[in-house]
């Protein structure tokens, strides 16, 4: 026990703390109840007559104020906790834990962290654009990007029957973007890539035949998109009348599995208020290995109890089959084929992490040197969904496969909502896009974060973070990322409005941006640029998860002191979240020290729970010494 005196002192201290959280709870609760009733339906005149439905626009949380005032007396009760705890009154303490129900006291996540300018950042420049906003993305076997949108009033492209189209396929080499037709609304889907390497998007939204009667609803769509031969640039997506999903999903996510199937999880039932549970699907389903639905739906528990945000969760396919799952704060590691939940992890300190306060996550390469376990880095989001929501500048990184697993805290150098992370072909990650304030949904989002981070997952926590360059172009609501064949990055995308504005008004600050640019990372930059592996022959593309091995041929220049190969697989890109992104450095034999000329030996992972099967990209890595690695120009694999 501590004596009396400063026992009152730390009492006084702890309630001018509880009276600032209620102070700010009472400024919620005014700013809430201020007349603001149609302030966003009269902005959008040409759906007001649709309010009956609104499954158009965002799944906006209207009840957000009874969210954030519990997580504002949580902050005061975990301050009386505290309080408790100092003065030694345990048995106040655990009445307390048991009333509130608190497992624990969290540790708070890290404020922003200062970090230095990289010495080689790369550049950002700006070639063409995608001719359709660019909701969701993925980089094809064909070598172009597939760009996917909602049904607009405008896009730069038009389709044969003079409808606008709401698909394009974007050739990188000349910059140019072809439409490409749709049967159902694709209007904030899921996807993946199927085992025979077809693109597939998931789910979607309801028509808008007052705009086109073409596209109908897409609640339930299953649209492919096949890359995989010679001339087909340019043909429409395939959607067979009898392709549906086994129940509605309006922003839902999507893993392929080892077998080839598809673990399809979360979503909006009709686009209603998240808030009400009947409006929502926090169940998945499996999709057989042609991309069809098996036709039943499994509750799942840890979406039904983080609801409202409970939408586009993060999944990674772990290294025994398992899923690691994660949404809002919480996470989990989840037996599909048992139906069961193995391992409950810590809730990750700091803001809501996932829609509509999406950060992202991102794992990092897999090796056979730390028996292919996963390493994930959770960055960015926000504290509810409004234009005034601060933005969390906190990263956690867990390796959910440990007998105790804990989060690893650390920030970037400012708060970021919609960040958008990215495996670069040297396994450094880069992170673009987003905004310092607000949230996800239409016009909720300002101060955007136009500065590139580059992030290395070898260097000591609080190393990681280095500056690359600045776009000039805001990236917000809508916008996209992705790696391409030669290794550098292509952005693209914000469309932060209901229907495309293309010059900014005192009622639209930010317009729908069709611009693309690219980024070439450090490894590209100065010298490296023409250091580049040449001539790279691989003895065969079509490659098994079996353990067995392929050759590669290829030439170095001087210097060259070693070699890495990287599988890479980009995935299906939207809102952030890098649908079954993932990268494996492969073993290799036969490294010549000092010869121009090299042919190594390369060994697959052992099981398609490490290299799930789909189409793949091997990058070779070749190493410089202080020059670090430069890669080759990417080549399409395809792995069974």
């Amino acid at each position: 026990m501590i004596p009396g005196t400063v026992l009152q002192l730390k009492l006084r201290k702890t309630q001018f703390k509880i009276n600032q959280h209620l102070h700010e709870i009472l400024q919620l609760s005014l700013r809430e109840t201020h007349p603001r009733i149609n302030q966003h339906l009269q902005k959008m005149p040409h759906l007001l007559r649709h309010r009956e439905s609104l499954s158009w626009g965002v799944p906006r949380i209207r009840k957000r104020l009874p969210l954030e005032l519990l997580r504002r007396t949580a902050l005061a009760v975990q301050l009386m906790i505290t309080s408790c705890a100092e003065t030694g009154l345990w048995a106040v303490v655990v009445l307390c834990m048991v009333i509130v129900g608190i497992p624990q006291l969290t540790v708070p996540a890290p404020g922003p962290s200062p970090a230095p300018a990289n010495e080689n950042p790369g550049k950002i420049v700006e070639a063409g654009d995608s001719g359709v906003p660019a909701m969701h993305a993925g980089l094809l076997p064909n070598g172009k990007v597939v760009f996917l949108d909602k049904v607009e009033d405008f896009t730069k492209l038009k389709l044969p029957n003079n409808q606008f189209a709401y698909s394009s396929e974007y050739d990188p080499e000349t910059k140019k973007a072809v439409p490409l037709a749709y049967k159902t609304n694709a209007f904030c889907s899921g996807g993946t890539f199927l085992a025979d390497g077809r693109f597939v998007s998931l789910g979607g939204n309801a028509p808008l035949a007052e705009i086109d009667p073409t596209v109908g609803d897409g609640f339930k769509g299953i649209r492919y998109l096949d890359r995989t031969k010679d001339d087909q640039e340019g043909k429409a997506w395939d959607e067979p009348e009898d392709a549906k999903l086994t129940s509605a999903r309006w922003y839902a996510s999507a893993q392929t599995l080892a077998d080839g199937t598809v673990f399809v999880a979360s979503g909006s039932l009709n686009g209603l208020d998240p808030a009400k549970p009947e409006n929502n699907n926090p169940t998945y389903e499996i999709l057989n290995k042609d991309g069809t639905t098996q036709g039943k739906d499994f509750e799942m528990d840890i979406l039904v109890k983080n609801q409202p945000y409970y939408m586009y969760p993060f999944l990674h396919l772990l290294n025994d089959g398992n899923v690691f799952i994660f949404v809002s704060k919480s996470s989990e590691v989840y037996d599909i084929k048992g139906q069961k939940i193995v391992k409950t992890l810590q809730d990750l300190p700091g803001d809501y992490r996932t829609y509509p306060n999406t950060g992202t996550s991102v794992m990092m390469p897999l090796t056979s040197g730390n028996k292919w376990a996963a390493d994930i880095i959770i960055c960015g989001g926000g504290a509810y969904q409004d234009t005034t929501s601060p933005t969390d500048p906190s990263c956690g990184r867990i390796k959910p496969q440990d007998d105790d697993p804990k989060w690893e805290m650390e920030s970037m150098p400012e708060g970021r909502g919609m960040v958008e992370g990215t495996l670069l072909a040297d396994g450094t990650i880069i992170f673009v896009n987003g905004a310092g304030r607000g949230a996800q949904g239409f016009e909720l989002a300002d101060q955007p974060t136009q500065t590139a981070l580059i992030y290395d997952p070898a260097k000591p926590a609080g190393q990681r973070f280095t500056l690359g360059p600045r776009s000039p172009i805001p990236r917000l609501y809508h916008s996209v990322a992705l790696l391409l064949l030669d290794g550098t990055l292509l952005i693209t995308g914000s469309n932060p409005v209901e229907m495309p504005v293309q010059e900014p008004t005192p009622e639209h600050k930010f317009i729908t941006d069709f611009r693309i640019e690219i980024y070439t990372p450090p490894y590209l930059s100065g010298e490296r640029a023409d250091m580049r592996p040449e001539n790279i022959k691989l003895s065969s593309k079509s490659l098994k998860a079996d353990g067995s091995t392929f050759n590669v041929e290829f030439e170095v220049s001087d210097g060259a002191k070693g070699v890495k190969l990287a599988l890479y697989h980009g995935g299906f890109v939207t809102h952030s979240v890098h649908m079954g992104a993932r990268m494996l450095f492969l073993d290799t034999e036969g490294w010549a020290n000092g010869s121009k000329q090299q042919k190594i030996t390369v060994k697959m992972p052992p099981n398609g729970n490490i290299a799930p099967p789909g189409p793949y990209v091997v990058y070779v890595v070749v190493d410089y010494d202080k020059l670090g690695g430069v890669p080759g120009i990417g080549q399409f694999v395809q792995v069974a």
